[in-house]
């Protein structure tokens, strides 16, 4: 998956922890989740303003792909959008850069199918109409592909 970092509008920086480290001093490819899970977090927060007390969002599948590796000694950073809307879920992707002298440098990519979620009703949810329209709005309509 190629992607252009120029289709993004929002990144957030990542710490890495000693405690992502593996033992050949590279972060374990368990962790890259985690750091996928931080950019959708900070991406829901500041820019779709998803209203989790209302309704949730659970994790449907999930795609990495490790380009090459990082190590505590990168400084990184993940460029996170939506790139397909339908009733329940979404598609959401994921670029991990490192920063470098020379510029950003492409580490890992992935998608993630996310699904609008009732934890009450213990099942999923249309996408909220707010939310929805944010989505759209922020990661223009061009590259994303609305199936509803």
């Amino acid at each position: 998956m190629a992607e252009n970092l120029a289709d993004y509008r929002y990144s957030t920086p990542i710490p890495i922890r000693f405690s992502d480290i593996d033992a050949f001093g590279n972060v374990s490819n368990t962790i890259y989740l985690t750091y996928f899970e931080i950019a959708r977090q900070a991406y829901w927060k500041e820019i779709i303003q998803w209203d989790m007390g209302k309704s949730g969002v659970i994790l449907g599948k999930a795609e990495i792909n490790y380009l090459k590796p990082l190590t505590i000694t990168h400084q990184i950073k993940c460029y996170i959008r939506t790139s397909r809307i339908g009733n329940s879920s979404f598609d959401v992707m994921h670029v991990l850069v490192k920063v470098t002298e020379h510029g950003e440098e492409i580490c890992t990519t992935g998608k993630s199918l996310c699904v609008s979620y009732d934890y009450t009703a213990k099942k999923p949810i249309g996408i909220p109409t707010a939310e929805r329209q944010r989505m759209i709005e922020y990661d223009e309509p061009g590259l994303i592909t609305n199936t509803n």
